[in-house]
């Protein structure tokens, strides 16, 4: 890994939400933790993060209204997301890669080996 990548975690599970930043930080990435969509977009007025790892379902804002006030598509076209879900959210999965998100990865069968992996080759496609 080249560069060192600014990753923002939106996870509303706490020890979701820490295991992961363990893991990227291990790695020596920069992590920015949100707990909810809200908390994210108000990081995100700030802060311009190569990779935003999104949970799609959260209590007051979940991951694809994010998504929809975020507008990746239109003024973050650089920014990189993948999405966490669990295996009932399929119509908010497909509404969510329509929003401009490029992974998505099931939160219960994600090991930090498949993490570091997925992470590591989105950020090697970085988009100019």
């Amino acid at each position: 890994m080249d560069s060192m990548a600014t990753i923002l975690i939106v996870e509303d599970e706490r020890n979701l939400n820490e295991a992961y930043q363990m893991i990227l930080q291990h790695q020596g990435h920069e992590i920015i933790a949100a707990y909810d969509g809200t908390e994210a977009l108000k990081i995100t007025e700030d802060v311009e993060p190569d990779l935003i790892l999104l949970d799609l379902r959260m209590p007051q804002m979940g991951g694809v209204e994010f998504l929809k006030k975020y507008n990746l598509k239109a003024n973050h076209p650089k920014v990189k997301v993948v999405i966490f879900s669990n295996l009932d959210t399929q119509h908010e999965i497909d509404e969510a890669y329509r929003l401009g998100a490029e992974k998505y990865m099931l939160k219960a069968w994600a090991s930090p080996k498949e993490l570091i992996q997925l992470v590591n080759s989105l950020l090697k496609t970085k988009k100019k």
